[in-house]
């Protein structure tokens, strides 16, 4: 398949994602029709986000996964959320990083993939929280050697979750000692009443420790983040600086978050380097 039609794919199953979590269910000949594609090509783009956990495929057609406060998906699992989503607000939030600053990564699939924007942003130092962040640093290293300028990597101990973040007290006594000049921060959910949250009980406390070590604290999430709500509340909107997010983001949430802290939409807004 070329990269063109893999391409294609991605933005099929995107759409077909947003129409089931708007309209609560969608069908097969609906999505035919809409997409202009065949019946098979449905099929397989719906098992496909069925094995991705994010569709129940139920007879001619699929309905929303529902999902306990406690749920908390797997890193495969998420990477296959909303990739060209991600990808967009990766290269937006890294457009706020500056040579020579500290900075903390939390874990999560986007701030990987903002990691992988930061490679050539010389003399950072990087805290994290993540394995997967810390290993886009660790191999782009083993891959160049140790070139100048190359960022110095912090990785807390602590106990791995489902998602490849260290959490717990090894984790928030290491973080506690620490004092970074901006935190990327990734979230399972945001919301006007409950805030950033989390369905990992100790996940929360360590993200709450980032907060707390950060002079500015910038959220990348994209727009299918707003409205969830995990168990266990760490931050109020009111503790976050700035909002990295994708076209998405519907003008009502827009409207609610600027309220609260500054909103960059990526691919709106070409100057948040003036952030």
């Amino acid at each position: 398949m070329s990269e063109n039609q893999n391409l294609l794919a991605e933005q099929r199953r995107a759409l077909i994602v947003d129409e089931v979590r708007r309209r609560g269910g969608v069908r097969v000949n609906e999505l035919t029709r809409r997409l202009g594609v065949s019946d098979m090509t449905v099929r397989r783009d719906l098992d496909a986000l069925a094995r991705q956990g994010v569709l129940e495929k139920v007879h001619g057609g699929a309905v929303p996964v529902v999902e306990a406060s406690t749920h908390e998906p797997g890193f495969e699992a998420k990477s296959g959320l909303e990739p060209t989503a991600k990808e967009e607000i990766a290269r937006a939030a890294a457009l706020l990083v500056a040579p020579g600053t500290a900075i903390a990564l939390s874990g999560g699939t986007t701030t990987y993939a903002l990691a992988h924007h930061l490679l050539d942003v010389p003399d950072l130092t990087v805290v994290t929280n993540s394995v997967r962040v810390a290993d886009v640093f660790h191999s782009a290293q083993r891959g160049s050697g140790q070139r100048q300028g190359a960022a110095t990597v912090v990785l807390t101990g602590g106990v791995r979750t489902p998602s490849d973040s260290l959490v717990g007290p090894v984790a928030d006594q290491a973080i506690a000692t620490l004092h970074f000049d901006v935190l990327f921060l990734g979230v399972h959910g945001i919301s006007a009443e409950a805030g950033l949250s989390t369905p990992n009980l100790a996940e929360a406390e360590t993200n709450r420790r980032l907060v707390r070590s950060a002079r500015r604290v910038v959220v990348v999430a994209d727009h299918t983040k707003w409205g969830v709500v995990g168990l266990s509340s760490f931050a109020a909107l009111g503790q976050v600086d700035t909002l990295v997010t994708d076209a998405g983001l519907p003008a009502e949430a827009r409207a609610e978050v600027s309220e609260h802290l500054r909103l960059v939409v990526a691919g709106e807004a070409e100057d948040a380097a003036d952030a």
